[in-house]
């Protein structure tokens, strides 16, 4: 998995392709807060760790920006908990 994590304002999303196949957590952004609302992971993409590889690129970006985030999405609420060095970053 050579592809990288981007962020796509447009489509209020990040987002990885990988093998031609798009996973992505979409947000919605307010001052100081992104809050992250859904994760989809194509089945196609599944076990592939890269669920787990967007989940750490949209957390590490958040921080860079000073931002704090709301984790509506299971996936990334799992994701957190499963990594406390990200547990500060919750609003």
């Amino acid at each position: 998995m050579d592809d990288d994590v981007k962020d796509n304002p447009a489509k209020h999303r990040f987002e990885i392709t990988v093998e031609g196949v798009t996973a992505y957590s979409e947000y919605e952004r307010k001052p100081g807060i992104v809050t992250i609302t859904h994760t989809i992971v194509p089945e196609a993409l599944g076990g592939k760790g890269v669920g787990s590889k967007l989940a750490k690129a949209a957390l590490d970006a958040i921080r860079a920006e000073g931002s704090k985030v709301v984790p509506q999405c299971p996936f990334t609420a799992a994701y957190i908990k499963k990594h406390p060095e990200y547990q500060d970053l919750v609003a």
